[in-house]
């Protein structure tokens, strides 16, 4: 490591306001009206920012379609047969299709409600978005560690070895795309051969953004990015602001990054850390309490620290591990692994995380942002080498300084009070991510090419190889649930996808509880192949009708919702089948990426599994995360490789022939 001499800032923080009339000349940015903005996870409070940055990012945004709100009628009928196989009697059966025939007049009142706040109440926005970001997020009291983050693993990057080097490179390649989303000049995402335009309001909550706890309901703060030109970066439990970008919104050099790392290390390595980062990692009320007592022991310049953290453009970890295998290095991403829970700020909408070796990922924080605007920023991560960045870098100009951001607060927090705090958040910690494991399924027997050849949609049939997994890891099919984006609806984020249907249901019990690779009777190998072709369609109608918004969940989720106290709700709502048919023992969500290693997410149910999915061209990647005491993430690795491989066995000695 190159030898420098240490700058490291500890006087109080001077605030990284920049005069309108500067920015306005030399920065790309428009300063907003206000230098801060409190989310309360309503879209709809912020829109007016995107009037005022403009831009190809944001040019399609008045003219999005709302989401709609399916008939009660269609509802059902899609319902019902997702339902059904999860029935485990004869009068199950019959009471889950009588509530479903009584269910359009049960509800029709409440479905004149949901119409009344799409067309009046919401008539600007969607009808359920408020809801999903404060009810799915913003006031769930659990801790967001597993439970709401995301990663992406990052192929290596050859010519960056470091975390140093790597650890600069994404910087750079951070601040780029920065620069475009924060000036409205990247472009407005589009889908399919129509070139659909997708809604871009997540973007606004990309960089300098972060989740505030606070009880009952957390917030999150957006930070204008003409003012707060900054990143911080985590090393040992440390906080350090560092410059990342000049006066006109560009990144600062790599030369200069690289250095300022260097110190980050240097400073970090040779002084004790209190911590405070695993604060993050506890339930949300204990965070908030926590933070309220920094706040009290700290006062004022407590309070600029807090925001010097919360500003930063982005957040990087350097974490001290040198992880090998996919497993590892995913645990690491997911919640610090074993010993770097305290380098992280759980809280910050974009983490990026380096270790030693020079392997590098992403954190994302779920609650105003789904994954899918965050790959753009991963793509362009990915696609800038350290070589690349080297050409399109300034010279260096020694914009190298750094600032321990807390060193100063070391002796005033030293309380019982947070030091209680702190010891409760390690503890709960290392119990919470203890009861995990994670397992990696490097299926190299084939990926896309191979089923397309085949005749079938890749998602489709990887969905249905890992019903037929879970199938035989349960003795029955669980409840199962596939993200689809509704983006191309104003303000929309998601809709469920169920992978259970009648069709999936006859497929996994012809080919059984075991696998059988060589299915020698005709017949029997015809009728296999003709349920699996039904399943795949099926899967292929229901996702379809999902990313029209016609999916049943968010419909009857709005509708429950709209039961006035007093009112008596839908049979449907208390039956057993129903429930089990949204409870998500199978948690998946396909994002395939050429440069991505790996990625993942926690389950959402106590007996079920977080199953995340890539379909390449010649292998698939799974990530399986279960509660430890189950043993569901191993076995199930296992029997989804033995059900890929045998669907692989019936199906390639037949002649191909389209079943998309």
């Amino acid at each position: 490591m190159l030898k420098v001499r240490m700058t490291v800032m500890t006087r109080p923080l001077r605030p990284r306001v920049s005069s309108n009339a500067r920015a306005m000349s030399s920065s790309p940015f428009k300063p907003w009206p206000d230098r801060v903005i409190e989310c309360n996870g309503d879209y709809r409070r912020e829109t007016y920012l995107e009037k005022h940055i403009g831009g190809p990012l944001y040019k399609h945004q008045s003219s999005l379609p709302r989401l709609p709100i399916p008939s009660l009628e269609e509802t059902m009928q899609r319902f019902l047969p997702t339902a059904l196989p999860l029935t485990k009697s004869d009068e199950e059966r019959q009471s889950l299709e009588k509530a479903c025939s009584q269910f359009p007049s049960e509800a029709a009142l409440l479905q004149q409600r949901l119409h009344q706040r799409r067309d009046v109440d919401m008539q600007d926005s969607s009808w359920l978005q408020l809801w999903w970001n404060q009810m799915g997020y913003l006031q769930v009291r659990d801790t967001v560690v597993i439970n709401v983050s995301y990663f992406f693993q990052f192929a290596d990057d050859p010519t960056a070895t470091s975390n140093i080097t790597r650890g600069a490179t994404i910087l750079f390649a951070a601040a780029e795309f920065r620069r475009l989303v924060c000036s409205g000049q990247f472009p407005a995402e589009t889908v399919g051969k129509k070139k659909t335009a997708l809604c871009s309001t997540a973007f606004k909550y990309m960089f300098n953004a972060c989740r505030i706890p606070k009880r009952i309901q957390d917030t999150y703060r957006i930070y204008d990015p003409s003012r707060f030109s900054h990143a911080v970066v985590a090393r040992k439990g440390h906080f350090f602001s560092i410059k990342l970008c000049d006066e006109s919104g560009m990144p600062v050099a790599l030369g200069d990054l690289q250095t300022a790392l260097e110190r980050v290390i240097e400073a970090a390595d040779n002084s004790e850390a209190l911590e405070i980062g695993i604060l993050t990692s506890n339930d949300r009320d204990s965070w908030a309490d926590a933070r309220e007592a920094l706040l009290e022991a700290g006062g004022v310049e407590m309070a600029a620290a807090m925001e010097e953290l919360e500003s930063g453009a982005l957040l990087l970890c350097l974490d001290e591990e040198n992880p090998v295998s996919r497993r590892q290095f995913s645990e690491l991403l997911l919640y610090g692994g074993e010993a770097s829970g305290s380098n992280r700020w759980f809280d910050k909408s974009i983490q990026i995380i380096c270790t030693e070796n020079g392997k590098a990922g992403l954190l994302g924080e779920h609650s105003m942002m789904d994954g899918m605007p965050v790959v753009q920023l991963a793509d362009h991560i990915c696609k800038t080498s350290y070589a690349n960045a080297s050409s399109r870098s300034l010279p260096t100009k020694g914009d190298n300084e750094i600032c321990n951001i807390f060193s100063s607060f070391n002796s005033k927090l030293q309380t019982r009070s947070i030091e209680n705090f702190i010891r409760e958040a390690q503890d709960a910690h290392i119990t919470w991510t203890g009861k995990h494991e994670l397992h990696v399924q490097s299926f190299q027997g084939y990926g896309s090419s191979f089923i397309k050849k085949a005749g079938f949609s890749p998602d489709a049939f990887v969905q249905i190889a890992m019903q037929l997994a879970t199938f035989r890891l349960w003795g029955e099919q669980g409840g199962t649930y596939e993200a689809t984006q509704v983006r191309p609806f104003l303000h929309g984020r998601t809709e469920t996808t169920r992978t259970v249907s009648e069709e999936s249901e006859a497929f996994v019990k012809i080919m059984g509880l075991f696998a059988n690779n060589s299915e020698t009777d005709d017949s029997a190998r015809e009728e296999k192949i003709a349920k699996l072709e039904a399943a795949v369609q099926a899967h292929v109608k229901y996702i379809g009708n999902a990313a029209k918004g016609l999916g049943v969940d968010r419909h009857l989720f709005g509708l429950s919702l709209l039961v006035a106290d007093g009112e008596k709700a839908p049979a449907l709502y208390s039956l057993p089948a129903f429930v089990r048919s949204k409870t998500w023992r199978v948690s998946t969500s396909n994002l395939t990426h050429p440069k991505f290693d790996n990625w993942g997410y926690g389950e959402v149910t106590t007996l079920g599994v977080g199953l995340s999915y890539s379909v390449h061209g010649d292998h698939c990647m799974f990530c399986v995360t279960s509660l430890k005491e189950h043993g569901f993430a191993e076995k199930l690795s296992h029997i989804l490789e033995e059900a890929l491989l045998e669907m692989k066995a019936l199906v390639q000695i037949q002649s191909p022939k389209s079943r998309l």
